[in-house]
């Protein structure tokens, strides 16, 4: 008997679920991965469930089963990135976390799909408040959670005050670095500029 490539066998003279129960996750996690390649290769403007398709080796149909059209799809994925998030380091010291967040966070950030990527879509944020609010959440989310494990192991150290500003810490701990790789895009970090980053920015956050 032949069957529709995203649906399972069902049994005879039963009624075959509908909806997500028949949705393969090979498939959803295919189509996810050809969203960032066409994303990064195209742009969300010429951005297309048909190029997306073609990517992930499916059918249209496939694509409009889990997502009603492109933009929602690529809210999903962004949302995504909030709840994924970043490991917490746990080096023993403020500095060492620090230094070790930005280089996991320098080597994600300039990885060629995402140096494509985010600018694209922040581009597009500027036009549309749907994505604008995506991107926040999962920029502001993502690095929050880090950020708030780095200043609570920092503060049981006694190396940060327990009363500290955790969002003026967020903006101390993110923002130099977002600066330099995702807005003014420099092509290479210099050689000792992470851990110069780090021992600045530590030496900040005690002194709030």
């Amino acid at each position: 008997m032949t069957t529709n490539a995203d649906e399972p066998q069902t049994r005879p003279r039963r009624r075959a679920p509908a909806g997500a129960a028949v949705l393969r996750e090979d498939v959803t996690e295919a189509i996810r991965a050809a969203v960032f390649e066409e994303l990064a290769a195209v742009g969300y403007a010429r951005m297309s469930i048909e190029g997306i398709a073609r990517r992930a080796g499916v059918g249209k149909t496939a694509v409009y089963r889990r997502w009603r059209s492109k933009l929602h799809l690529v809210l999903d994925l962004v949302s995504a990135v909030a709840v994924q998030g970043l490991p917490a380091p746990d080096t023993g010291s403020l500095e060492g976390d620090l230094r070790l967040l930005y280089e996991v966070t320098s080597r994600a950030l300039r990885h060629p799909v995402a140096s494509q990527i985010i600018p694209d879509l922040q581009a597009e944020a500027a036009r549309n408040p749907e994505i604008a609010e995506a991107m926040r959440k999962a920029l502001r989310e993502g690095q929050d959670g880090v950020a708030s494990a780095i200043m609570g192991a920092a503060a049981e150290r006694g190396e940060v005050g327990r009363d500290i500003d955790q969002d003026l810490a967020l903006d101390l701990i993110s923002g130099p670095l977002y600066w330099r790789a995702v807005v003014i895009r420099s092509p290479k970090l210099p050689k000792a500029y992470l851990p110069a980053l780090a021992r600045a920015t530590a030496a900040a956050l005690k002194a709030l």
